[in-house]
Formats: structure tokens, C-alpha cells, sequence
């Protein structure tokens, strides 16, 4: 029997709306979270990579946290993206999260100073100790210039704390071996859209989704179908909404799925520098994708 699990399913790594003065947009925030628990959400991650967190203050970092749990209030759970490359900073992050009222945590692995896998377990462990929140690590070579390797992801499976991995390695092979070594001492997410699917069949329990921001009522039921023993119904799905995947990673996330939000009618605003604003050639792939499945008229 594994560890007690925030969700099973989708969760949706939102997006944090901007007004044009760049300043966070509350109202509009408000009213993505309730679209997405309206349309069967099972979780929400807010302050992850797809909210901006790195180029937020830590003032309105804590704010969004607190808005999302207020918003929210205990209808799905609320999980905090925390994770900082200074481990005392993302300790007393953290510890904040959790005052404002947040269900677990989502720990990048340190990025840019990055680490060894020793310094991995080390930082870990001693911002979870200090906070008692279940958490969710995060992988995600792409942007840290690191790796959790799979003996590591084994000796911080035996913490009661670290219930899971957001896993946006895209490496199967290195997942199947994490999933093989960590067995039901560490449930796995996929942290790409692309590989619900593949990240199920291993003994995955969701996925922590970009795509659903923009579809999650379809990201919720490609997992429930596949949860439900409705493996080909999942795959099909899978395999529908991947050209809309792949428009909404046709330039550096969330660039992308905040256009695509906007196109829906939200008014999320613009990425805050360093994130370039959306080409005209991109912004036309998106909306095509979204018109094909139907999301635009």
C-alpha cells in the first residue's frame, strides 16, 4: 500500500493572468479557477513553471497562493509550487504556503547553482521537515540543467513526506526505472502532456497539465478513462489533443497556453519579461488547433 496521495488524475499547472500594467490579475484568476473546477479538474498547482513563479515577487507569490486557496476553498486540493534554487529561501517559501492555507508542495530541483545528487536529498529533505506538507518533486531537466537520478528519487521515497514526482524529464526509460526501483513508495505524474498515457501504463497516478488550462474536462477524463481500465478510449484521446499539445509548446512555456487562454476568452494578459511576447506565425498555429478541436468559433 503506498502513501496517502494529494489527487489522482489532472491537475492543472494554471496560469497567472496579468493586468497590462504587468501586476497580477485577481479577478480573472478567480475566474479561471472556477472554469477549471467546473469542468472536473482534480487539482490545481498554481506558482508552478506555467504561473510564472520565477519572475514574481515573493510577496505576490504568497498572494496568488493565498487567492487560489481562498478561491478554491477545499474543493480540490491546492498545490503550491515553492521550489527555489536558495534552499532556505524556499523553506521559509514554503512555510508561508502553508500558513496560507496550501495542501502540499511542488519542489523544483534546484536550478542555475543546481547541485549534486547528496546536496538533492539534503535540500529536500530539510524543506520538508520544516514545513510537514506532503510534496510533489519536480523534475524538469529542460529548465534546471539537472536530473533526479532514480537511486536518488529511491532514497527520498523512504521520506513519509515526499509522496510523488512531477516527472518532465520526457526520458521513459529513466521513468521506467524510477517507477521500478520506487514502486509504491513514490507515485509519479507525468509532467507532459504528451505522455499521460505512457506515464499511466508504468503505475502513474496523472498528470500535472499545461494542456488542461485550456482543456480540462478532456485531460480529467484521459486519465479517468485510463484509471477506469479504458485503456484504448484513453489512448484515442491521447492521441487526439496532441497537435494541440504540440501548438501549445511551439514556443517557451506558458508563452503559448497564455495566448491560447486569451483566445478563449480570458483575459490572462501578456508573459512578464523575460518572456517574449507570441509570433504572429505561432499565435495563428494556436488558434488553428483550437478551432479544429472546436474550442473557438
Amino acid at each position: 500500500m503506498g502513501k496517502k496521495q494529494l489527487f489522482s488524475g489532472a491537475g492543472v499547472a494554471i496560469v497567472t493572468p496579468m493586468h497590462p500594467d504587468g501586476s497580477v490579475n485577481y479577478e480573472v484568476f478567480e475566474d479561471l479557477i472556477e472554469f477549471q473546477i467546473a469542468n472536473g479538474i482534480d487539482a490545481i498547482i498554481v506558482c508552478g513553471t506555467t504561473g510564472e513563479a520565477s519572475s514574481l515577487s515573493d510577496e505576490e507569490h504568497l498572494d496568488t497562493i493565498e487567492h487560489c486557496v481562498k478561491t478554491v476553498n477545499k474543493r480540490v486540493p491546492v498545490i503550491a509550487g515553492t521550489g527555489s534554487n536558495d534552499t532556505m529561501h524556499g523553506l521559509e517559501l514554503s512555510k508561508e504556503a502553508s500558513i496560507r492555507g496550501a495542501d502540499g508542495l511542488l519542489q523544483v530541483t534546484p536550478y542555475y547553482n543546481k547541485t549534486n545528487q547528496s546536496g538533492l536529498v539534503s535540500h529536500f529533505t530539510k524543506i520538508v521537515d520544516a514545513v510537514g506538507l506532503p510534496t510533489i518533486l519536480y523534475n524538469v531537466p529542460s529548465r534546471t540543467g539537472m536530473t533526479i537520478k532514480a537511486d536518488t528519487y529511491r532514497a527520498l521515497a523512504d521520506h513519509p513526506l515526499i509522496v510523488a514526482t512531477k516527472e518532465a524529464s520526457g526520458d521513459i526509460s529513466h521513468i521506467t526505472n524510477v517507477a521500478a526501483i520506487c514502486k509504491d513508495d513514490l507515485a509519479i505524474y507525468s509532467g507532459n502532456d504528451d505522455q499521460i498515457v505512457p506515464i499511466l501504463s508504468l503505475g502513474g497516478i496523472g498528470i500535472i497539465s499545461v494542456m488542461a488550462n485550456v482543456i480540462p474536462q478532456e485531460v480529467h477524463e484521459i486519465c479517468a478513462l485510463y484509471l477506469a481500465g479504458r485503456v484504448q478510449e484513453s489512448l484515442e484521446m491521447q492521441l487526439q489533443y496532441l497537435p494541440l499539445n504540440n501548438a501549445l509548446f511551439c514556443d517557451v512555456n506558458p508563452i503559448p497556453v497564455k495566448e491560447a487562454v486569451n483566445l478563449m476568452g480570458h483575459a490572462a494578459g501578456q508573459c512578464r519579461l523575460p518572456l517574449g511576447q507570441l509570433g504572429d506565425a505561432s499565435r495563428e498555429r494556436v488558434q488553428a488547433e483550437m478551432k479544429k478541436q472546436g474550442l473557438l468559433a
